[in-house]
């Protein structure tokens, strides 16, 4: 029987869900309007196999389809990524015509009119729906919440803008290792995820060490020393 492939999201998650599940793994300030959210590992991986459920049973796509997500920094974001390619589709962080499928925020919706199918995100807090959406266009809050919490992955082709998931992990070990993070460090960042490696640096090279990402939107400056320390932040980034 042949093997399947181990996707980007199992090498990432496994490990946190075996040692440490119910502990943070990401959470999310946005100080323009004082929203905090914070998931565990093992409500991250819920999250992620809706996502993967929903890319794979509403769009029928399969391991190798190629996902467009023009989303910024955000749980939300984190939690497609992580869906998509426990769905093993590869991810591109541009507007790209060769995508099966785009997820962006409204804004986005211009950018994308020669991907076949999309899904828009309002990143509400409280996961209300997009309104007043174009027809044929999907509304991502509304649609994932009706799918399983349990995923059973089908392998995995390319992970990242062209890259395997073996040198998107190589590349998050050694961000990891340039920004000086340990093991199950607590990072504080304010970056983007806008570009491969924005995303690597930012997001990847936390997940790879087991760490937990404190991700900061709007931040308000005056709120970063009691924020090291209320949240126990170990690095900063950005």
């Amino acid at each position: 029987m042949r093997e399947l492939a181990t996707t980007l999201t199992e090498a990432l998650l496994d490990p946190i869900l075996a040692r440490e599940p119910s502990a943070p793994r990401i959470t999310h300030y946005d100080d323009a309007t004082g929203a905090r959210i914070e998931l565990s590992g093992l409500t991250l991986a819920n999250w992620a196999a809706k996502t993967a459920n929903f890319v794979r049973d509403e769009f029928v796509l399969t391991p190798g389809a190629r996902i467009a997500v023009l989303l910024p920094a955000h749980w939300q974001t984190a939690a497609v990524l992580l869906g998509a390619w426990w769905a093993g589709a590869e991810v591109v962080l541009h507007a790209d015509p060769d995508a099966e499928l785009a997820l962006v925020t409204p804004d986005g919706l211009d950018a994308v009119t020669d991907v076949p199918e999309v899904a828009v995100l309002s990143l509400d807090a409280f996961g209300r729906p997009v309104p007043d959406l174009p027809i044929g266009v999907t509304d991502y809050a509304s649609s994932v919440r009706v799918h399983g919490d349990q995923f059973h992955p089908g392998g995995a082709g390319l992970a990242l803008d062209g890259a395997t998931v073996a040198e998107v992990l190589a590349a998050a070990k050694a961000s990891a290792a340039e920004q000086g993070f340990a093991p199950g460090d607590r990072v504080l960042s304010t970056a983007h995820w806008s570009t491969p490696s924005d995303l690597i640096a930012g997001l990847l090279s936390v997940f790879v060490i087991g760490g937990s990402l404190v991700q900061v939107t709007n931040e308000d400056p005056a709120t970063r020393g009691r924020r090291i320390e209320t949240e126990r932040v170990a690095s900063l980034r950005g």
